[in-house]
């Protein structure tokens, strides 16, 4: 059994690759893809293409479904929700703080 700090690693780890958020990129405004169709964005061989989608796909933020001799690989964005949710408490503190130096500037300017 996976922890949450275990699950938040795999999911922040697969995010802090470009490839992998690249991937991600591709089936968001594609849809679902086979292995073929995205490899061909990409300049390497198949085995490491394959090494970042089981990345992704143990991550959760992607599946893969065989259809014939095909895989499919589909974006769970859903997983993305949880990323935006730990990131929520910072956001809200970057935006207090630009906030708050916006109003100090305008307050010590000319009148």
């Amino acid at each position: 059994m996976v922890s949450t700090g275990e699950h938040e690693d795999r999911l922040f780890a697969a995010l802090a690759n470009g490839t992998r958020r690249e991937l991600l990129r591709l089936l968001r405004e594609g849809g679902p893809q086979p292995v073929q169709a995205l490899a061909a964005h990409f300049d390497m061989r198949r085995p490491s293409l394959s090494e970042h989608l089981r990345v992704l796909r143990e991550a959760g933020l992607v599946s893969g479904e065989r259809t014939g001799r095909q895989r499919i690989y589909r974006l769970e964005a859903f997983r993305l929700a949880e990323v935006r949710d730990w990131l929520g408490p910072y956001e809200r503190l970057w935006l207090e703080r630009t906030c708050r130096r916006t109003c100090e500037r305008t307050s010590d300017g000319p009148e």
